[in-house]
């Protein structure tokens, strides 16, 4: 199964306070987090992080907690080199947008996309801002304050865009 998830931002105690998480501590969100992530996702599931992972001091460690195959699509907090994710337990980075099942463009910031255009926008980066739905005919945004802070399937994905019609 493939899952989606954006903005764990884990170990930052500052995106905890600032999108008003509900958790104590950051090692409360954390715990939830892993927790959550585990529930979900089996270490045979493939899992695309849509960027903004977590604090340097803490990657390594807590994406070893994290079952499933991982992959990063950078986002503007993910500042360290491609090699550093990929030695934490990234199996593949990616400094771009990248496309999947021919159709999804997985990226972290939100991308323009159109009725005219052959693709759908998976992102995140937007957190919980009003100024953006959560998912239209040809978007779907996976940060975690939209999630539950739980990853999401790809199938949750698509059957929520279908019913969109």
């Amino acid at each position: 199964m493939i899952y989606f998830i954006a903005d764990t931002h884990f170990s930052q105690d500052n995106i905890r306070l600032y999108e008003n998480r509900p958790f104590g501590t950051a090692t409360e969100m954390d715990h939830a987090l892993v927790q959550r992530w585990n529930d979900r996702v089996n270490p045979e599931d493939e899992v695309y992080v849509l960027g903004d992972f977590g604090a340097d001091e803490q990657e390594a460690i807590l994406l070893g907690q994290l079952n499933g195959r991982k992959y990063l699509v950078k986002g503007n907090h993910d500042v360290r080199s491609n090699q550093y994710y990929r030695d934490c337990g990234f199996e593949e980075v990616y400094d771009y947008p990248i496309i999947i099942k021919d159709f999804w463009i997985l990226s972290h910031e939100p991308l323009y996309v159109n009725t005219n255009m052959p693709y759908a926008n998976l992102f995140g980066h937007v957190h919980n801002s009003p100024l953006f739905k959560t998912y239209s005919n040809q978007h779907y945004c996976v940060s975690v304050e939209r999630i539950n802070y739980t990853p999401i399937s790809f199938d949750e994905i698509v059957l929520a865009i279908q019913k969109k019609d």
